[in-house]
């Protein structure tokens, strides 16, 4: 039978970018996303936290009663509780108490689908269930004896629970170091192959994966839903100027998001941090979208990220839920500004503008240098086409003079691999530090 479930907000009364209607409203999303049924919610005033458990006592006995009524099974606390208070509201409440941190690892570990994602979403579960033995188990004061090999003479169960799950953690480190080194590898792949990574970003359930699928034609589980992407997934899409970038669709970030949770995952946000271009895609029709963009950059700026390092781009998606007179103004604003773009990923509405926005800020990395190739070497012709923007060709007899723009990275891997097959490779370096910028009209897209 499903589970009955109540969600209770604490409001500490401290002013924020949240109301805490709209805090309660996401607490109630990510216990639905645990397939319970929410039989109610409320927010709490809370003036003074209790050390005991944390609401007041006139509070705890109310919904006691409440609870006792609804008969409700579990309740879910949108705060971080200590085991203390956790194990005091469970006696008070005679039901399960879960706080936020828990919730949300209960989600990721029903979403996890790869290797990876299940051992970081372990790491991260047994990390918080080590400081809570003292709420979680039954049989912790009993004593045991043996034989030495499982837990000396007078060994309480506690120490013998805590010793086996700091063991297990010891192992998952292990693994997700090897997971770390591993990826590193696939990103030298990449580096050698080479296309540029575009990483997306952004609050949970704000239609990254959605957008993932339109822009790469691929179909990975969009759902509206919060976190329901846990696992990294990379796809090839090609930009209105014929360059392939790989795109990567990325977790989901969210307020509060439980310590040990983001140093689990680390070793899959080092994909954002890797990026040459990260998308933050915002939900422009959300009413906590600027209380979720201020999420988002503290996050970000954890992982050694800045906004201001220009090649972080804002995506405002769900364009197609605001009225005629928001997107006017959203509108306004992005092309005045320069750096983003506003779209529908559901629709498919300005998705060839979130293209082109990428399109633009690869090109104003890149330079504009010529080369002379031997026409009868053409692979290193269509190795240009490939990894460049040729903007001219002149074939003059048995050779031809290409003007293309790519990128510093790119001419050097160029040079090496086809450096015997290039009319001026000795004056190449100087051609690419003589080269002129490229003009602004064809960095703008005009």
């Amino acid at each position: 039978m499903t589970e009955r479930a109540f969600v209770l907000h604490p409001d500490m009364l401290h002013p924020g970018l949240r109301a805490p209607a709209a805090r309660l409203a996401e607490a109630v999303g990510l216990t639905a996303a645990i397939e319970v049924e929410v039989m109610g919610s409320e927010v709490v005033p809370v003036k003074k936290a209790k050390p005991a458990t944390l609401m007041g006592g006139g509070a705890v006995e109310r919904l006691a009663e409440e609870f006792r009524l609804l008969e409700i099974d579990v309740v879910m606390v949108d705060a971080a509780l200590t085991p203390v208070q956790q194990r005091n509201l469970e006696r008070a409440w005679n039901c399960k108490v879960i706080d936020r941190t828990g919730l949300i690892l209960e989600i990721f570990g029903a979403r996890a689908r790869t290797k990876e994602g299940k051992l970081q979403v372990e790491l991260a579960a047994l990390t918080y269930q080590r400081s809570r033995l003292v709420r979680s188990w039954t049989h912790l004061e009993r004593q045991r004896g043996g034989f030495g090999f499982m837990g000396g003479p007078g060994e309480s169960q506690l120490e013998i629970d805590r010793r086996l799950i700091t063991e297990r953690i010891v192992r998952l480190k292990k693994e997700l170091d090897q997971v770390q080194r591993t990826r590193g590898l696939h990103r030298g792949a990449r580096q050698r192959v080479p296309y540029p990574v575009v990483a997306l970003v952004g609050y949970t359930n704000a239609g990254k994966s959605t957008l993932f699928n339109r822009l790469t034609e691929a179909k990975v589980l969009a759902r509206d839903q919060l976190f329901a992407t846990l696992d990294p997934t990379m796809r090839r899409a090609v930009l209105p100027s014929g360059q392939t970038i790989i795109l990567s669709d990325t977790v989901g970030f969210i307020s509060d998001l439980p310590t040990d949770l983001v140093a689990a995952f680390r070793a899959t946000l080092e994909e954002v941090i890797e990026a040459d271009l990260i998308l933050h895609v915002r939900d422009a029709a959300h009413t906590d979208s600027l209380a979720q963009q201020a999420d988002v950059q503290a996050v970000l700026a954890d992982l050694g990220i800045s906004e201001a390092a220009g090649h972080v781009l804002e995506v405002l998606n769900k364009a197609d839920l605001l009225d005629a007179a928001a997107r006017a103004h959203l509108a306004q604003r992005i092309a005045e500004q320069g750096n983003g773009a506003l779209c529908s990923a559901l629709t498919g509405a300005g998705c060839d503008d979130v293209l082109a926005l990428i399109d633009r800020h690869l090109a104003a990395r890149r330079r504009q240098v010529t080369v002379a190739l031997k026409l009868a070497e053409g692979a290193p012709l269509a190795w240009l086409y490939d990894h460049g923007e040729v903007l001219a060709r002149r074939d003059e007899g048995l050779a031809t003079e290409v003007d293309v723009r790519i990128a510093q990275q790119d001419l050097e891997r160029f040079l090496k691999k086809f450096g015997a097959s290039v009319e001026n490779a000795e004056n190449l370096a100087l051609l690419v530090s003589e080269a002129p910028a490229v003009p602004e009209n064809l960095v703008s897209g005009g």
